[in-house]
């Protein structure tokens, strides 16, 4: 079968991706930008990948008449527009457009638990995407989850973070809001198991697990699991431009993340209609265990795709291919170079920098960045990043994004998402037998020059340091 999967890069994209595969389809990506789309050699003869823009019709056309079903990954949870609501409507219109002229018998849509009267923006956003996709002709089935617990979701993380740095929690009271989560195996199992069966056509189903918790309870199960001795206590004076603060500042979400969650989380998602257990023949995993499941996954370092390699959660607003060649005219540039002892140990470091492993060299410097980024707004370093060993195109590396990652070449380019006055990047490429290593900075106006002088006398301490231990 012909499976078109739009949201390829995404969180939930990634994971469907292996598990198409897997049951013998032929799996159409759509994505924005090849260049940040990472398809493993295994797979590569059963996926086709095509760049796509939703909100441009035109772009549309590329998408083949002969498939059998198409996945509806999109959604905007961390968009930095006012307006992504109708962003929204528009790209679920010209997706409708479209798949109503192919051969497409079903169409496969994940949104939001919607059951309260009373719906945040993005909540309602997605209510308003069903129903543009319900319009269309080809069948409909939409499945409806609320907090989905997984190594390297949004949610997971964000209770990771709060329960390992905060012993003790003054928190808002919308930590007493009930929801019900569900695990991200068995949000794969039904979006799998749903496709091309006719017993889900034109249905919309909640998708839960067997708990019904508080916020708070959520994160006290967390640290149940990791055996730490946490205190919580909910205060009615945060408001909700407050909250987004809290979260912003502990934990490594985007502070439009952290408003859209705040938005969220004042309404409970709890299922009503779970019919779909039945006809799908799944029983979904409690909290507990889909803690212990994602648990054993960060800490095997095996976290297949996470919430902050989108580029919602840096400062992206166009594709990673327009910052793909580093300029040199009016540009400040660094560069260093030396011999290396051992091809396979730098090349083993370098693609291991950043995250738990730091930065080689100065760490509390790079730390120290990464909090005054943060106070003025901006991504910080708490980020990480997804693996420990492993990166590739689009991957965020702290307050980096990955460009360019070609192993056997020895070439790896970063571009800097902190707040700057002007643009970074940080180059590693090893050609012969040196590794040669230059930061380039171009300025924007007399505060980009004033930035660069500033922070040149630390160059030679922290470049220096981190090229002399990439190499020994």
């Amino acid at each position: 079968m012909k499976i078109l999967l739009t949201g390829a890069t995404g969180y939930i994209g990634k994971r469907l991706l292996p598990i198409l595969i897997g049951q013998g389809h032929h799996v159409i990506c759509c994505v924005r930008d090849k260049n940040r789309f990472y398809v493993p050699k295994e797979f590569e003869k059963n996926v086709e990948v095509i760049e796509i823009d939703f909100l441009k019709k035109e772009t549309l056309s590329i998408i083949p008449i002969e498939i059998d079903a198409a996945y509806y990954l999109m959604h905007s949870m961390s968009s930095s527009s006012n307006n992504f609501d109708e962003l929204e409507g528009i790209s679920a219109r010209n997706f409708v457009e479209r798949i109503n002229q192919t051969n497409a018998k079903q169409v496969l849509y994940l949104s939001g638990i919607v059951n309260d009267d009373s719906l945040s923006k993005h909540l309602a956003s997605r209510k308003n995407v069903e129903k543009i996709l319900n319009t269309g002709t080809v069948p409909t089935t939409t499945l409806r989850a609320g907090i989905i617990v997984g190594s390297g979701s949004a949610s997971f993380e964000i209770i990771r973070d709060l329960v390992n740095k905060l012993p003790i929690m003054i928190a808002p009271k919308w930590l007493n809001t009930r929801c019900q989560p569900i695990a991200i195996p068995d949000v794969l199992e039904f979006l799998s198991k749903s496709l091309l069966n006719p017993v889900t056509y034109n249905q919309s189903f909640d998708i839960g697990g067997p708990d019904i918790l508080t916020y708070r309870e959520m994160l006290l199960g967390f640290a149940k699991a990791k055996k730490l001795k946490r205190w919580i206590w909910t205060v009615p004076v945060m408001t909700p431009k407050l909250s987004s603060y809290w979260l912003y500042f502990i934990t490594s979400t985007s502070f439009k993340l952290a408003s859209a969650l705040v938005s969220s989380m004042k309404v409970e998602v709890i299922c009503k209609d779970t019919r779909i257990n039945d006809l799908l023949h799944v029983k979904p995993m409690t909290y507990e265990q889909a803690l212990s499941r994602a648990i054993i996954k960060v800490d095997e370092d095996k976290v297949a795709s996470s919430w902050k390699d989108s580029l919602v959660s840096g400062r992206f607003s166009s594709n990673i291919s327009e910052y793909l060649k580093v300029p040199k005219k009016d540009c400040f540039i660094d560069r260093r170079k030396k011999e290396i002892e051992n091809r396979e140990y730098t090349i083993d470091k370098i693609w291991s920098i950043g995250g738990e492993s730091g930065w080689y060299y100065g760490d509390w410097l790079w730390g120290i960045r990464g909090f005054i980024d943060k106070l003025f707004g901006g991504v910080g370093s708490r980020r990480g990043r997804t693996n420990r060993h492993d990166i590739h195109s689009g991957d965020v590396l702290d307050f980096w994004r990955v460009l360019y990652a070609n192993k056997e070449e020895g070439k790896l380019v970063l571009y800097a998402e902190m707040k700057l006055p002007g643009q970074a990047w940080l180059e590693f490429k090893i050609i012969n037998n040196t590794l040669y290593q230059a930061a380039t900075f171009k300025p924007k106006g007399i505060w980009g020059n004033l930035y660069w002088y500033s922070v040149l006398p630390f160059h030679g301490f922290i470049f220096n340091g981190m090229l002399n231990k990439l190499i020994k």
